[in-house]
């Protein structure tokens, strides 16, 4: 089969098409034809060599899958359009998915649309409800918000009936997009300072739950924005991993901090983790198109390259989706 490899690690460059062995599937295991992927940052660590797979993973690039089923398992038949998150081997013609994470591709949406979605919106919604703990009123601060995840955190938290949905990002043009989405408060982070806006906004009281991907240098201030017996939840380290800890902010307010990787978190949780989102109306909602796929651009795959260029630009709003088929 087709797929994009490397060598060695290093810049994008190293990318190339080229031939490696179909995986075969197991017991309860899906055998995908894969028609799209997405790009997502740990494709970029692992391609540099700072982010190996787990143990027993494709060691192939690719976190997320839209395709058709080949091998069928459990109540899947040969034909049915799935999508799912993978530890990895997304960037070729074929993949293995575990029957019980999958999920149901809505008709009226394509392949390209469908593989925008899993990864983003699994680690939003993992975050947002099930270690965030996030309920109807409530209000949270989305940062980086044009991104992948950050467009799919705006979303669940939209339906979730957020009481004000606050977001950070880089340019005006990606907070405007943020606000179509449901975003309520707006916030620039090269011009304005979030921890003061927040606590302009909320008359001192700040937000229940902080989604962050940037790490070390907001630290101090998301816990500064953070309302009593507020969560803050990690995702990301797109700043540095190393700052200063203030335990009395941590201890005064009463606050829970998480971090997690979708991609290590444990097969059951994953299959749990599905389940809370079919409960949740999370197909219903795209069906209705409460919910949808944020895509900044399509790429074909022998330009695997020039998309991992584009996102290390930081210049994309939602998903970089490659086309296989």
């Amino acid at each position: 089969m087709r797929a994009v490899l490397f060598e060695q690690p290093g810049a994008p460059d190293v990318l190339t098409i080229g031939d490696a062995d179909t995986p075969v599937a197991g017991a309860d295991e899906l055998l995908i034809r894969v028609h799209a992927t997405a790009i997502n940052r740990a494709d970029l660590l692992q391609r540099r060599g700072a982010y190996p797979p787990p143990a027993g993973a494709s060691p192939i690039l690719g976190l997320e899958v839209a395709g058709e089923v080949v091998t069928p398992a459990r109540d899947w038949r040969i034909g049915d359009r799935v999508m799912a998150v993978v530890t990895g081997g997304g960037y070729a013609e074929r993949a293995l998915v575990p029957a019980s994470t999958a999920l149901r591709i809505p008709d009226n949406l394509s392949y390209e649309q469908a593989a925008a979605l899993p990864e983003a919106f699994m680690t939003a919604f993992l975050n947002l409800f099930t270690m965030g703990h996030f309920v109807n009123g409530e209000r949270v601060l989305i940062h980086a918000a044009g991104s992948g995840v950050g467009t799919a955190a705006i979303q669940l938290a939209k339906v979730a009936g957020a009481a004000q949905i606050f977001v950070t990002a880089g340019s005006d043009d990606k907070l405007s997009r943020c606000s179509t989405l449901g975003a309520d408060i707006l916030i620039n982070y090269k011009t304005a300072s979030f921890r003061q806006r927040v606590a302009d906004e909320t008359q001192g009281a700040g937000v229940d739950v902080i989604l962050d991907f940037i790490g070390a240098p907001y630290w101090n201030d998301n816990l500064g924005s953070l309302a009593q017996k507020g969560r803050l939840l990690l995702i990301g380290s797109l700043g540095g991993v190393v700052g200063d800890l203030n335990i009395a902010a941590i201890m005064g307010k009463r606050l829970t901090i998480t971090g997690t990787t979708l991609r290590r978190t444990a097969l059951s949780e994953k299959v749990a983790l599905v389940r809370a989102m079919i409960d949740f109306g999370f197909l219903t909602a795209l069906e209705q198109g409460m919910i949808r796929p944020i895509i900044d651009r399509v790429y074909n795959l022998h330009e695997v390259v020039l998309a991992h260029h584009h996102m290390e630009s930081n210049s994309n709003f939602g998903k970089i989706v490659l086309k296989l088929i």
